[in-house]
Parts: structure tokens; C-alpha cells; sequence
């Protein structure tokens, strides 16, 4: 089903779509956007490593106790 999705999908679909966001948002409202987004996933992939590194030292706790 993804694949004839995708096979719609063209050139002339992808301009409509970012002429429709830049009428939406307008010129200088987009690079706002796009650091909210960029800042956003980085605090994303900040809070996963600090989940990672919780579990690994609770497991070492663990291992500890045993």
C-alpha cells in the first residue's frame, strides 16, 4: 500500500505542498519554525541517552545486589 502511495507523490505534489506552507507561515516565520523543530529533537535524543544511561546504571545496581 506505501508503495503506490508513494507513487503519486512528484514534483509538481512536493512545490504545491511548500507553496501552500509558505503562503500558511510566510517567509520569516519558517526559519522559526525550523529551530523550534531542530531544538525539539534534540532535546528528544537528549532525554533518550539520559533514559539509556538510568536503565544501564540500575542494571549495574543491580547486578551489584545479586
Amino acid at each position: 500500500m506505501n508503495t503506490i502511495l508513494l507513487g503519486f507523490i512528484g514534483p509538481w505534489q512536493i512545490a504545491l505542498i511548500v507553496a501552500i506552507v509558505l503562503l500558511l507561515f510566510g517567509g520569516k516565520k519558517i526559519p522559526q519554525l525550523m529551530r523550534g523543530l531542530g531544538s525539539g529533537v534534540k532535546e528528544f535524543k537528549e532525554g533518550i541517552k539520559e533514559g539509556e544511561d538510568a536503565v544501564k546504571s540500575d542494571d549495574k545496581e543491580t547486578e551489584k545486589l545479586s
